[in-house]
């Protein structure tokens, strides 16, 4: 049973309007282009973020959270010896480590799944990858 010490209530308006911000910042269209293209989604459980990340291997791939932040890095050596690096962050409204937080990769997609209802370990941390 995980403990309720690092649980403290989310203000849900904070985070939709945090979302229509989000959705609406040119910047972000910007950063999709250069670095990897990020799309969030939402669900009745649970935040969902996902990176398009279709030229790495899941290996070279790592998801980091810290406060409020999660941030994707991506990084390997191409064929030219050439080091390419690639790595977003995104800020949230609420401490996204007091949430439980897994990653999945798949054909390309990293999918990053915060959890609205389950407490996280209330401390900066990797996330694995299965």
């Amino acid at each position: 049973m995980k403990s309720k010490k690092n649980f403290q209530p989310i203000d849900f308006n904070l985070v939709e309007k945090w979302l229509e911000n989000y959705i609406l910042d040119p910047l972000t269209t910007q950063d999709d282009l250069t670095q990897f293209r990020i799309d969030l989604y939402e669900t009745d459980t649970e935040w969902i973020v996902e990176a398009l990340l279709d030229e790495f291997d899941c290996s070279e791939i790592k998801v980091f959270i810290e406060e409020m932040k999660l941030v994707i890095s991506a990084g390997k050596q191409s064929k030219s010896s050439n080091q390419i690096k690639k790595m977003r962050s995104i800020h949230f409204p609420f401490r996204v480590i007091n949430q439980n937080v897994t990653a999945v990769f798949f054909n390309g997609i990293l999918e990053v799944f915060i959890s609205k209802t389950e407490n996280g370990l209330g401390k900066n941390r990797f996330i694995t990858l299965p």
